[in-house]
């Protein structure tokens, strides 16, 4: 049986679909009560917004909550797509967990929650540690005296000898940041006292530029040490204007780089390398406009499209929805080709471009 026929053979879905409303937006968080369940999918009641469903992937990733489900039940669920071929709010189980798993997150960081986490693995910069299904990471710096490995000229193979024993230990630590976007979390061991730290960080200022040392890398970004005890965070985002694929390529533990404070929130210091440099957006100002026909080489792939890059550090989407269907895209536009496309949005303040694919 198909969408429609279990709509026709439906009243309850009919009457909800034909009174839906203006759709909730995507990664917002929606709650309603399943209507039917389906061997492979699941209809929610989003009055007045219509209907959700539950299929695919989606449908796949949480069977073990599925299976479970009775027709009434209440459930949260997160929007993936406005609004499918059919009409539907497509939701996910599973990412509406884990956005409640983050919201208990910066509840620990409020609280300054201690907790007793396995240490899972261990790099040259720190530790991997893992919370409610979400992996973490404890910097080096951020570890009590008796953790911290102390080695002869800094070596760095000798460091991740030392760290590697500790692996397998449980060891007690709070969450001090999270970064739901990269899924990471970041630990600390040391006691946080909070009027220490606020002292500290009193001497810094936004705006301010900052001469530091590489203190960690990891795959969404790098840690900089500031001074004894206070690390920085630059976001992958926040290292070059152009696309950073592995943070590790451009720097390694030790070097000098000069930094700029972007932000100072929550006890910590967030800062960006790409802010002392040129912003090659600023060139298409006044010159670029929603319209205009541009060539461009598309450089990646993620969940919404391709990006397409016109110049290093410039770069606009191509959205999933300009084409059937994902693999049509990808299929249509191969990394490293150059095509044309037309502008369709053109935000050089907010560095946002989007395009669609011109057919020669």
């Amino acid at each position: 049986m198909n969408d429609e026929e279990v709509i026709k053979e439906n009243p309850v879905l009919k009457s909800i679909l034909e009174r839906s409303g203006a759709k909730p937006e995507i990664d917002s968080l929606v709650e309603g009560p399943v209507i039917l369940v389906e061997k492979s999918s699941v209809y929610v009641d989003l009055s007045p917004f219509g209907t959700g469903i539950i299929y695919g992937r989606e449908f796949i990733n949480a069977k073990d909550i599925i299976k479970q489900l009775s027709i009434g039940d209440v459930i949260k669920a997160k929007v993936v797509e406005k609004e499918n071929e059919e009409g539907y709010t497509e939701l996910s189980l599973k990412e509406a967990k884990q956005a409640l798993t983050w919201s208990e997150a910066e509840k620990a960081i409020k609280a300054k929650t201690v907790m007793s986490l396995e240490i899972k693995d261990a790099n040259k910069g720190g530790l991997i540690l893992e919370w409610q299904g979400i992996q973490g990471f404890l910097p080096a710096s951020q570890l009590k005296a008796e953790h911290y490995p102390r080695v002869l000229d800094s070596d760095k193979d000798k460091i991740l000898k030392e760290l590697k024993k500790l692996v397998g230990q449980h060891i007690s630590v709070m969450i001090i940041s999270t970064l739901p976007k990269e899924g990471k979390l970041i630990f600390s061991e040391k006691d946080n006292n909070p009027e220490e730290k606020k002292e500290i960080l009193s001497k810094y200022t936004i705006g301010d530029n900052l001469d530091c040392t590489v203190a960690g890398i990891v795959d969404f970004g790098v840690f900089l040490k500031l001074e004894d005890g206070l690390e920085g965070l630059v976001h992958i985002s926040e290292l070059d204007w152009g696309l950073v694929e592995d943070p590790r390529t451009m720097f390694k533990v030790g070097d000098k780089v000069k930094a700029k404070v972007i932000e100072i929130k929550g006890g910590k210091i967030s800062l960006s390398i790409k802010a002392l440099k040129e912003n090659p957006w600023k060139e298409f100002e006044g010159k670029l406009k929603k319209g205009d026909i541009i060539s461009g080489v598309v450089i990646k792939y993620n969940k919404h499209g391709a990006l397409v890059s016109i110049k290093e550090g410039v770069a606009g989407l191509v959205h999933n929805s300009t084409f059937e269907s994902e693999s049509k895209l990808r299929e249509k536009l191969q990394l490293g080709q150059n095509y044309n496309f037309q502008i369709t949005l053109f935000e050089p303040k907010d560095q946002k471009m989007t395009l669609v694919h011109l057919e020669k």
